[in-house]
C-alpha cells in the first residue's frame, strides 16, 4: 500500500544497476560504505526534538529528530534523516541520545531484538523537504530516490529514511568493479558492534 507517496516496489525506476544496488540493499548501509572506501564518516547536521513531516508520524506529535550525512573519502554519499516518537520512553530514546557520531545503522543491525518494518521507495523532488536538505550536499539534480523502513524494538519504533546523494553511483561502480584502493595501513574501521560495546552500559537496561 502507498503512503504518502511512498512505495512498496520501486515503482518508475529507470536508473542503473548500480543506484539500484543501493536502494535494495538489505543489510547496513553503514557497513557497506566503509567496505567501499577509505575513510568513512558521519557528520551530525541535527539532533533534537521536532515535528516530524507529513508523510511520517500520525498526528504530527513531537519527535526526536536526527540528521546525519553518511561521507565516503570526504564526498557525501548518503543523507538520513530519523524520526522517534515521544510519546514513549525506552532503550531507543537513550540511545538516540548518546549516538553522536557513531551510525544509527550500526545499532538497528547488530543489537538483537530490533525487527524491521516493510521498505518502501520513493522518488523525491524539490517539493519534499528532505530533497530540499539533501540535494545542497552533493551534485545540483532534480530528483533523488529515497527509501525508508520502520525499526521496532519494544514499544519504541524509529523511522529511518535514507536519501541516495548522486555519488553513490560512482561509489557503487567502485564496490562493484572491485577497485577500492586498499585501507592505509594501520588503519582500523569500527564494526557494526563497536556501537553497541561503546555505550553506557546504563543504557542498555531494559525499558
Amino acid at each position: 500500500m502507498a503512503v504518502g507517496g511512498w512505495h512498496a516496489r520501486l515503482l518508475g525506476f529507470r536508473q542503473d544497476e548500480a543506484l539500484r544496488s543501493w536502494l535494495t540493499e538489505p543489510d547496513s548501509l553503514t557497513a557497506r560504505c566503509q567496505r567501499a572506501c577509505r575513510h568513512f564518516r558521519v557528520r551530525v547536521l541535527k539532533s533534537a526534538k521536532d515535528e516530524p513531516l507529513a508523510d511520517e508520524l500520525p498526528h504530527r506529535r513531537q519527535a526526536w529528530v536526527r540528521e546525519v550525512v553518511l561521507e565516503c573519502d570526504g564526498v557525501p554519499v548518503i543523507f538520513a534523516h530519523t524520526t522517534l516518537s515521544t510519546a514513549a520512553n525506552g532503550r531507543l530514546t537513550r540511545w538516540l541520545s548518546r549516538l553522536g557520531s557513531r551510525s544509527l545503522g550500526s545499532l538497528l543491525f547488530t543489537y538483537p531484538g530490533f525487527r524491521r518494518g516493510v521498505i518502501e521507495y520513493r522518488r523525491l523532488d524539490r517539493r519534499h523537504p528532505l530533497f530540499r536538505r539533501a540535494v545542497v550536499l552533493g551534485k545540483s539534480a532534480d530528483y533523488l530516490w529515497a527509501r525508508r523502513s520502520m525499526h521496532r524494538l519494544g514499544a519504541q519504533q524509529v523511522l529511518v529514511t535514507e536519501v541516495f546523494l548522486p555519488a553513490i553511483t560512482r561509489l557503487a561502480d567502485l564496490a562493484d568493479d572491485d577497485l577500492v584502493l586498499p585501507l592505509v595501513a594501520g588503519a582500523v574501521l569500527p564494526t557494526d558492534a563497536d556501537l553497541v560495546t561503546d555505550l553506557d552500559p546504563a543504557c542498555l537496561e531494559g525499558e
